[in-house]
């Protein structure tokens, strides 16, 4: 190998012996599981980037792509006097959301006691796609269904 060749220090991780040359998502792969394995203490990232064998540019780079994937979490702390960050896996939370419907609800849609529900059809002049009314209704539906699901 020429000088010119040198090999990035990302795509050979492993002992100098094995030098196993890696992709990006082997990369993350592999942190993802060094991570993983310091469960609820986490890794500090420069513990990180020594154990993959990656330089501090490299091994920042990789912590900001999990971070962006939502794979891990970051946090600030100071280490032997320096800012750094210690990662963590990322916990996955989901929501359930359950919607229920009956009858009460859809005797709210205001088409059932308009005025003009007999003169109304797609097309004419009372038109359910441009009904302020029925507008209006649906707007509230959806504010107070987002608020729902963001609690």
């Amino acid at each position: 190998m020429s000088r010119g060749d040198v090999e990035p220090l990302s795509t050979a991780i492993g002992s100098p012996f094995t030098q196993k040359r890696l992709g990006p998502e082997e990369i993350e792969q592999r942190a993802l599981e060094i991570i993983k394995s310091r469960g609820e203490e986490g890794i500090y990232q420069h513990e990180l980037w020594k154990a993959l064998g990656l330089d501090s540019r490299e091994g920042s780079r990789l912590a900001l792509r999990l971070l962006k994937k939502g794979l891990i979490v970051r946090e600030p702390t100071v280490h032997n006097g320096r800012r750094t960050y210690k990662l963590f896996l990322a916990r996955k939370e989901r929501k359930r959301t359950q919607i229920s419907i009956n009858i009460g609800a859809v005797i709210e849609v205001p088409c059932f006691t308009c005025k003009h529900v007999e003169k109304c059809y797609e097309g004419g002049y009372f038109d359910p796609a441009t009904c302020p009314i029925l507008r209006k209704w649906l707007d509230q539906k959806v504010a107070l269904m987002k608020k729902i699901i963001s609690h």
